[in-house]
């Protein structure tokens, strides 16, 4: 994973991440691209931690590196408060999917549920977050990915993997069993949306007090 952080928040950050490695940004952007290109051919999991205290010098420069596609997907419960989880890949993930032409990004986020999962009957509820990752391309463009996430409702009802996009399982687990059974095995990312979601949940039940 690769963080890039203002010089001045360091210390918090570090706090974080307690594996890591850390890099000043020396301020030309050939040495952000060797760090990239280290954290792509590493296969251990670190965090490496980019610092500089022009911190918008660094985003941009970042940024220049990379083309942006943005995606929405969903968390979707049930009546039985079970999260509707895919298997793709080796990793368990949450439904989601780049945006088409014109297309406004709840449109999407439901469209991509409804694909990946066969799911139906979805009532868009909120926006829970918004997550940022980096690949490559098949022709090795490098891409942000930026996804907006939404919390959903439905039913519990059967599911249906869509095969033509790598997903071999869809299933409905409480959020505890999986944090228990495949913490390993989550994007990093997707646990930021868990989050999110968890601390909705808080700040409903004060509300409700």
């Amino acid at each position: 994973m690769l963080v890039l952080e203002d010089s001045t928040k360091l210390e918090q950050t570090l706090s974080i991440y307690p594996t890591h490695k850390i890099y000043r940004y020396p301020g030309k952007q050939k040495y952000l691209l060797n760090y990239i290109d280290m954290i792509e051919k590493n296969d251990e999991k670190i965090t490496v931690i980019i610092h500089y205290p022009l911190f918008d010098e660094l985003k941009q420069a970042f940024k220049a590196l990379y083309k942006t596609v943005t995606a929405a997907g969903g968390l979707v419960i049930n009546e039985l408060n079970e999260i509707l989880f895919i298997y793709k890949r080796g990793y368990w993930d949450l439904p989601k999917g780049k945006l088409e032409s014109k297309e406004r990004k709840k449109q999407a986020a439901i469209r991509e549920v409804e694909e990946e999962t066969g799911v139906t009957d979805l009532n868009l509820e909120y926006k829970l977050c918004v997550t940022k990752h980096t690949y490559k391309t098949k022709s090795g463009i490098r891409a942000i990915k930026k996804s907006h996430w939404y919390l959903m409702k439905t039913h519990n009802q059967s599911v249906t993997p869509q095969a033509a996009e790598g997903i071999e399982r869809v299933e409905w687990m409480q959020l505890n069993d999986m944090l228990k059974k495949h913490s390993s095995i989550l994007y990093s990312n997707l646990k930021n949306v868990l989050q999110a979601y968890e601390q909705k949940l808080i700040e409903n039940i004060s509300r409700n007090d």
